[in-house]
């Protein structure tokens, strides 16, 4: 594992681009500002506003490259278009290419499988990644959102065809969805894997921001718009048992000193695989908001608490899976 790649939290970029903020100078600055806090790793994603996002990223790293690590993916559809995507080894060669291109770089440091790709034989998947750890262009292997049969299937190929396996894994984790814990989590230290988390404060709701009387405000509204599900308006029972349990939650953090988001950060980085948690502010301030946290430590006897609130293994919203 790269030895720049360490948390406790690392910038996501998704938000970078039409998907969050246009304002690409903001963007640079919010890069240059978590450099500054110490933080090392930076995440995107080729398919993230149809390259944008690693355009922008890249544009915001030069002369900042050295001490950082970049990961990006490869498989989900860009732009929507199926001929861009998958797992093949056709698409990973030219996807890799054309991500170094948009990222400015010589070397991706974290390359990702950004999702199962069943049309696609796993050893030929393994095969092509392997090629590009080998010709110098990526460092370390990732998957995200991979199930626990599906890990253990890509480590056992790995191992057979003697190529390079991935060691990093990125799913969603947080409070409200500990889905992983029962049986992603086991095989990940069983196989000695790492795991860089996504949406750790599950979309916004454990910052507390939607506990306001203007719960459906403009934020909050152009959230929900990005992603519905996060925000149940399908289904209101969900989303009132998420809002009873923020407020429980929020109680719990203030008894030991803590803001809600700081104890959900906390929380997540506690396990010993995770080694840093993903967080993708969308503006400066938010960006200001995390960086201010402090030491993310989760005090003796606050998993137990917080497990009273949220059994262990449990997704509060399906949906929250990915």
């Amino acid at each position: 594992m790269n030895p720049l790649i360490r948390g406790p939290l690392a910038l996501g970029t998704m938000m970078f681009g039409r998907w969050g903020n246009t304002d690409e100078a903001e963007c640079h600055r919010m890069v240059d500002r978590a450099i500054d806090a110490g933080v090392t790793l930076f995440d995107t994603a080729d398919m993230y506003d149809d390259g944008a996002s690693e355009t922008i990223l890249g544009e915001a790293l030069r002369g900042r490259r050295d001490g950082v690590a970049i990961a990006t993916k490869v498989g989900n559809p860009m732009g929507g278009d199926l001929t861009r995507s998958g797992l093949s080894r056709r698409w990973i060669m030219q996807a890799c290419d054309d991500s170094l291109r948009r990222l400015q770089v010589d070397h991706i440091d974290l390359y990702q499988m950004h999702r199962p790709d069943p049309a696609t034989p796993i050893d030929e998947t393994l095969l092509a990644l392997d090629e590009l750890v080998k010709a110098g262009k990526v460092g370390a292997l990732g998957t995200s959102t991979f199930s626990a049969g599906q890990l253990r299937d890509v480590q056992a190929r790995a191992a057979a065809l003697g190529v390079t396996a991935p060691v990093m894994e990125q799913p969603p984790y947080s409070i409200l969805a500990r889905g992983i814990e029962h049986e992603v989590l086991p095989v990940l230290h069983d196989y000695g894997v790492h795991a860089l988390v996504w949406a750790p404060l599950n979309g916004g709701w454990l910052t507390g921001k939607y506990q306001s009387d203007d719960r459906d405000g403009a934020d909050a509204a152009s959230r929900a718009n990005r992603q519905p599900d996060h925000f149940d308006h399908r289904n209101d029972e969900i989303r009132q048992q998420k809002l009873r349990l923020v407020d429980e939650l929020t109680r719990l953090a203030a008894d030991h000193g803590m803001t809600i988001t700081q104890l959900a950060l906390a929380f997540v980085v506690d396990d010993p695989s995770v080694t840093a948690a993903l967080v993708g502010p969308r503006t400066e301030p938010q960006l200001e908001q995390l960086l201010s946290l402090g030491h993310l430590r989760l005090p003796d006897g606050v998993r137990d608490e917080i497990d009273r609130l949220v059994a262990p293994g449990t997704n509060i919203n399906p949906a929250d899976a990915g």
